[in-house]
């Protein structure tokens, strides 16, 4: 290496001369740097409320499982082996054996009881307090399909099932309803319809909304003492399945509707016999929804960005233009095309640059700030819920922002390097 050569990872005079071209005329700068921030603003902030949108939803489905599925029966559409079409038929104990014997992408098999039906509440009573709450019959296998939390106390187990105990767990609602402030609920009883049962546990949901509200006042009691205690035999009201998460969702669902429809006999073909629902598919739709807006949130800030490259475009072609002397005088003094096109290129990357940061900082600002406001209100963001974009997305965006620049600056930097130096030195 040369004695006193040395490289300059910052040029101080270019900087400073770049800035002094910017400051010239800072109401013109502004003006064309908004759409390159503007650009990135949107982006940011359309993305961040599209992921609060996506965190609200998947939040009030609470802990659900996404390898969960729901079963149940309906009326049939078609006539099948001597059965009339608008037959209605009933789940029983022998149709879950059949299921997990069966059902190869079946997990978990979890019949399911509702005192009075689906959304039926019912009196229960303690003392002289009383409350309409929702009664349910399961196995303890239900809690790793749609698990709870348990604040004190203990959950179902399998001697609750096999002895036909009376006990039952409670939500926090119903604790606040039922008991005073500060009483002990393990161990006291309570009365659904007459039969007493004793509490064992407490829960809470970690749904939200208007689902948490359901849940939290719900009472859960073994499967097998609901059917004797409410004279419900063997019937089951409907299945929660754990699928197997290595297989797609849409083919357990095909396999376990396959085998109901040939154990109810119920033709293949009939599409309303059976209804089942499934969260892989309620995920798989959330994200395809979501994604789709933040595609458009990329389209559209993308369209601004673009636009906004192009603003700065033609503020350096002026200012190439009102600079022709200057550029003239360089070349005349022995600047090469090289050392002209890097000054142009370097304004116009400082300039995107410098919006586009702007922009995103602004952007993730006004996230941040929303998600303090909702914070700060108890989380009373309804469906809508810690707003947010990630690093990677941000990235994604600069990058686009950099490639834009950079395409800005090509057509001013040809202009500067076109100019003659002759012409450019006589130019007024």
């Amino acid at each position: 290496m040369k004695k006193g050569f040395k490289i300059n990872l910052f040029d101080r005079d270019r900087a400073l001369e770049i800035l002094q071209v910017f400051l010239t005329n800072p109401f013109r700068t502004f003006l064309s740097g908004l759409g390159v921030g503007w650009g990135l603003f949107m982006i940011v902030v359309t993305v961040g409320a599209s992921n609060g949108l996506e965190n609200g939803v998947t939040s009030d489905m609470g802990g659900r499982v996404k390898n969960s599925m729901f079963l149940w029966s309906q009326m049939t559409s078609m006539p099948y082996k001597g059965f009339n079409r608008g037959r209605r038929f009933e789940f029983n104990n022998s149709d879950t054996e059949y299921l997990r014997e069966n059902a190869s992408s079946i997990k978990l098999v979890a019949p399911r009881n509702q005192l009075g039906g689906h959304r039926g509440s019912n009196n229960i009573m303690r003392g002289t307090k009383s409350g309409a709450f929702n009664v349910y019959g399961d196995v303890p296998g239900y809690i790793e399909i749609d698990p709870v939390k348990i604040l004190s106390g203990r959950y179902l187990n399998q001697g609750d099932l096999d002895n036909e105990r009376k006990i039952a767990v409670i939500g926090k609602r119903v604790l606040e309803l039922l008991y005073d402030k500060g009483e002990e609920p393990i161990g006291s009883t309570i009365q659904v319809q007459g039969v007493l049962f004793s509490v064992v546990g407490v829960y809470s949901t970690y749904k939200a909304g208007e689902d948490a509200e359901e849940d939290n006042q719900s009472i859960f009691i073994p499967y097998t003492t609901f059917g004797k205690a409410f004279n419900q035999g063997d019937l089951v009201g409907w299945y929660s399945l754990l699928m197997d998460e290595n297989i797609h969702a849409d083919s357990s669902a095909a396999e376990v509707m396959s085998l109901m429809k040939q154990r109810k006999s119920v033709h293949p073909d009939d599409t309303r016999a059976l209804g089942h629902w499934s969260m892989a598919s309620a995920f798989e739709e959330i994200e395809t929804i979501f994604g789709a807006f933040r595609l458009i949130s990329f389209i559209f800030g993308g369209l601004a960005l673009l636009a906004g490259a192009i603003g700065i475009m033609n503020i350096m072609l002026i200012t190439v233009r009102e600079r022709t002397k200057e550029l003239g005088i360089r070349r005349a003094m022995g600047a090469t095309p090289f050392t002209v096109m890097r000054q142009i290129m370097a304004e116009t990357m400082f300039l995107t640059v410098l919006s586009g940061l702007a922009g995103v900082s602004l952007g993730v600002a006004s996230l941040e700030g929303v998600n303090t406001l909702l914070t700060s209100m108890g989380g009373a963001g309804g469906s809508f819920r810690n707003p947010e974009i990630s690093l990677h997305t941000v990235l994604i965006a600069l990058g686009v922002m950099l490639i834009m620049g950079i395409i800005a600056g090509i057509l001013p930097a040809i202009r500067a390097v076109a100019i003659r130096p002759v012409e450019a030195i006589r130019t007024e």
